[in-house]
């Protein structure tokens, strides 16, 4: 099995949660192959490089996306390039949420790289969006209603067909992470014992 972890905006494979995956798979489950790609924040080139990496691999991954992270799996899922997606505090409609930030100069949070939105972005973030998701299924959605950068809401809704865990409190980086990781695993094996 293979696992790749998608972070989200202006963040990278230093993340918190990408390390903890990643720490905790190699501790408890050597066997499961894990990568975390380096993401650019320009939507056409994430596209392009995640479409790349994903037909280059002999197996369809499971992907564990956090916030544009999960927006981006959820596409993969939907283009059948991927199994299944646990989708942590997920962006919906990012072309909406991003359209104040056009114009504007954007700092990753990990390395001095910088980015500049323009509308074209959006439109590309508009076009990988589905009217809905044709196998809710094949998701798990993880949020906090005390996240304080997406409305929790807006997900749940979202994905009011997949398997849901909404908790009380936390934030947008979905505090105690870790302690949901063997489950999140034994989700992604289900798909293999059926």
């Amino acid at each position: 099995m293979h696992i790749i972890y998608l972070h989200g905006f202006l963040s990278s494979p230093a993340s918190h949660k990408a390390q903890t995956t990643g720490a905790w798979l190699a501790a408890h489950r050597p066997d499961i192959r894990f990568s975390c790609p380096e993401l650019s924040s320009y939507p056409d080139k994430i596209r392009s490089h995640l479409i790349e990496l994903l037909t280059g691999i002999d197996e369809k991954p499971h992907l564990i996306g956090s916030s544009l992270g999960g927006y981006w799996a959820s596409y993969l899922v939907e283009s059948g390039l991927a199994q299944k997606a646990v989708v942590i505090n997920p962006a919906v409609s990012p072309h909406v949420f991003f359209s104040h930030y056009v114009g504007q100069e954007l700092k990753g949070y990990y390395s001095d790289h910088r980015y500049t939105l323009n509308t074209e972005h959006l439109n590309v973030l508009a076009e990988c969006e589905s009217a809905s998701l044709n196998f809710p299924e094949k998701y798990w959605l993880m949020v906090q209603r005390g996240d304080e950068v997406l409305d929790y809401r807006l997900a749940c809704e979202r994905y009011r067909d997949a398997r849901q865990l909404v908790e009380d409190g936390g934030n947008h980086t979905f505090e105690n992470y870790d302690r949901w990781l063997p489950d999140i695993v034994d989700f992604f094996e289900s798909a293999t014992r059926k």
